[in-house]
């Protein structure tokens, strides 16, 4: 099996998220590493953090 079987390893962050305007992110206001034009809900890293952690306890 080699090392790009699960994608670039890299940290660069989303498709698409050099430079700016950033996103919002919808629960705290403060600037994510998404671009202004991705759809989606857009977390800061701190939110998808606690996000991930309510869902991982949630059972």
């Amino acid at each position: 099996m080699s090392d790009d079987t699960y994608g670039p390893t890299d940290a660069s962050g989303p498709p698409g998220a050099e430079g700016a305007p950033y996103a919002e992110c919808v629960l705290c206001r403060e600037p994510t590493e998404y671009p202004r034009s991705y759809r989606g809900t857009t977390l800061c890293p701190r939110c998808e953090w606690q996000e991930a952690q309510r869902t991982a306890c949630s059972g």
